[in-house]
């Protein structure tokens, strides 16, 4: 057998010599007459293993340790010559590991399955594993087993607070809730009691187990009030917002986070830090009132944060400070705007609140009244709200020409190559809605843009189609008036320019707005002051039964003067500032808002809605 065995491994001279070593040294070891018969016992992990009975000398046992040595030999030899490698075990062919590697693999994904949370399955789990007996502060938890007052740190207590707020544990929150309001005094963890029972209080709500949040606010309320943390009030009125408990939220904002009173040092961190979470408890309201297809409460929420704003700027709270969720309440306000126009959400008349004809406008007006960070998500959302659709109507050379004054008007003049048709672009969040050109002049008539016009207008104008829908209420006409100055055009056409430009100012019924826009770089020229001059001249002289027209001042390019590429950059030479003044105040016109505006860095695109909002609304 042994030899069939070998042969079948390696070469039959290898085993020959092998085997004559092996017997040659038993016989040496053990006298004849103490042989007794052998076999071989076969392994299925090991070749043929020499066994013997267990009576035997002293002197068999010598023979049995050196075949023992001599069959290793042959085993390491037989590895050696047929490559099986050390131990004689077989090496794993490629499918055979991919497969061991594949139940490994799932045999990992199998033992892993118990951290997939179900709140509903894992409460009966852990209500199950009770043990008979178990104390009144002993948690499920095996990092932090029971809370003791005289061991249990607040770490530990925070510890326990998120991980029974994970897992649903309510057998864990309630035995919380008897350690903090039961078992401790206001003087547990140095003072830290109450910023516990807050964050006990924001887990509650989180479980919708109400009795226990409103347990922990009161006693908050009564036993913590003076180290009681605008952040930790900040967090309980979110928590009450996402249960609907819009009561207790407004009731806490004004109780926790009331406005400084008269006098107060507003550069007091304290205070700002009551002036910050405030404006954004605040925002929290509008934000949450908007998704829940409540405008009314919205608007009004949204006027409660543009009363922040003052406050905030006298607090010089910069907008990387407050970080305020303006991208999520323009997204509210548009997805409730958008219910309001289709009809699925019905207001009722209100006499104390007057709703924009755009919902976004409310949430703009609050904006411009914080300090701006001109964020690219938030006024890519207000853009899209606000223009929603934008088409070429006509381009006018007389007044006849002009469309039927039946919505508002914004126009836009300036010398030539000034930056009015980058202006409408970046306004309307269009690459190339109004021709942009490096050759002054393009624009040579009175160009009207229709915003949220009605829908398939194109049609109506190129073919002529009769639409039977309406247009928005928030529509208007943006109005690209030619350049003068650099506008290589005959002198007789500039004339008719200016004369035409005179005839509108003063007889177009739907103007509301004029943007008169300057470069920043150089100031006014002497195009700009003579438009300055007839402007001066032509709106007072509007009819008594139009409405007044709102001159706004742009200085554009102001990026211009900025060294590098900066977010918000943008600055006046302050020669060119007292030069505008000085001409306004000569025009009577001083009481003209100026505004600092960038193609490039998108700058003043909040303070330029804010003016389009009173086209938008005429």
């Amino acid at each position: 057998m042994l030899l069939s065995f070998c042969t079948r491994r390696t070469s039959v001279s290898t085993v020959g010599v092998l085997l004559a070593s092996l017997f040659a040294t038993a016989a040496a070891f053990a006298p004849v007459g103490t042989w007794q018969r052998r076999t071989f016992v076969a392994s299925s992990s090991s070749p043929a293993v020499l066994a013997s009975s267990s009576s035997r000398s002293s002197t068999s046992l010598y023979a049995n340790v050196a075949s023992s040595l001599l069959w290793d030999e042959v085993h390491s030899k037989i590895g050696q010559e047929t490559g099986s490698g050390s131990g004689g075990k077989r090496r794993l062919s490629r499918p055979e590991r991919k497969a061991l590697e594949r139940k490994r693999k799932n045999n990992r994904k199998t033992n892993m399955n118990h951290r997939k949370h179900n709140f509903a399955d894992r409460a009966s789990l852990l209500n199950g594993r009770r043990a008979p007996g178990e104390g009144r502060y002993d948690l499920h938890s095996t990092a932090i087993s029971s809370l003791n007052k005289n061991t249990t740190t607040a770490e530990d207590v925070l510890k326990a607070i998120k991980r029974a707020q994970n897992l649903h544990d309510v057998h864990d929150i309630r035995a919380i809730e008897r350690f903090l309001l039961e078992e401790v005094d206001h003087g547990f963890a140095y003072g830290y009691r109450g910023s516990l029972l807050a964050r006990l209080a924001v887990a509650a709500l989180h479980m919708n187990n109400h009795k226990l949040a409103r347990r922990a606010i009161e006693e908050r309320r009564l036993q913590h009030r003076p180290s009681m943390l605008p952040m930790e009030s900040a967090a309980i009125i979110r928590g009450l917002l996402r249960v609907h408990n819009v009561t207790d939220a407004l009731y806490l904002l004004d109780d926790e986070l009331a406005l400084p009173t008269e006098g107060a040092n507003f550069g007091d961190e304290a205070i700002q830090e009551i002036i910050k979470h405030r404006a954004l408890a605040l925002g929290s309201v509008a934000s949450r009132h908007f998704f829940e297809d409540e405008p009314i409460l919205a608007v009004q929420a949204c006027q409660r944060v543009a009363e922040m704003g003052p406050l905030v700027r006298q607090a010089k709270l910069t907008s990387a400070q407050l970080d305020m969720p303006w991208a999520r309440i323009v997204q509210g306000a548009a997805q409730c705007e958008s219910k309001r126009r289709d009809g699925t959400i019905v207001i009722e008349n209100n006499d104390k609140v007057k709703l924009p004809c755009n919902l976004v406008y409310a949430v703009l007006n609050a904006m411009t009244t914080f300090p701006s960070d001109n964020d690219d998500l938030t006024f890519e959302r207000l853009s899209n709200a606000l223009v929603r659709r934008v088409v070429f109507v006509t381009g006018a050379v007389t007044l006849d020409g002009c469309p039927p004054p039946d919505r508002g008007e914004a126009a836009f003049i300036g010398r030539s190559n000034v930056g009015k048709s980058s202006l409408i672009n970046m306004i309307s969040n269009r690459k190339s809605l109004a021709y942009t050109s490096k050759t002054p002049g393009k624009t040579q008539q009175f160009n009207y843009f229709a915003v949220n016009d009605k829908p398939g207008r194109e049609r109506e104008i190129k073919y002529g189609d009769v639409l039977d829908s309406e247009k928005d209420l928030d529509s208007l006409y943006l109005v690209d008036l030619p350049g003068f100055g650099f506008a290589k055009v005959p002198a007789y056409q500039r004339q008719e320019w200016s004369r035409f430009m005179v005839q509108y100012m003063e007889t177009r019924p739907s103007l509301r707005v004029l943007f008169h826009l300057i470069d920043a770089r150089h100031g006014p020229t002497e195009e700009d002051e003579r438009i300055i001059e007839q402007v001066g001249l032509s709106l007072p002289h509007r009819g008594s039964n139009m409405k007044k027209v709102q001159y706004v001042m742009i200085l554009t390019k102001a990026d211009k003067n900025v060294k590098g590429k900066k977010r918000n950059a943008g600055k006046v030479a302050p020669a060119v500032l007292e030069s505008l003044r000085t001409l306004l105040k000569a025009n009577k016109l001083g009481s003209a808002p100026m505004l600092i505006t960038s193609a490039e860095t998108k700058l003043g695109r909040d303070d330029v809605w804010r003016y389009l909002r009173l086209a938008a609304e005429a």
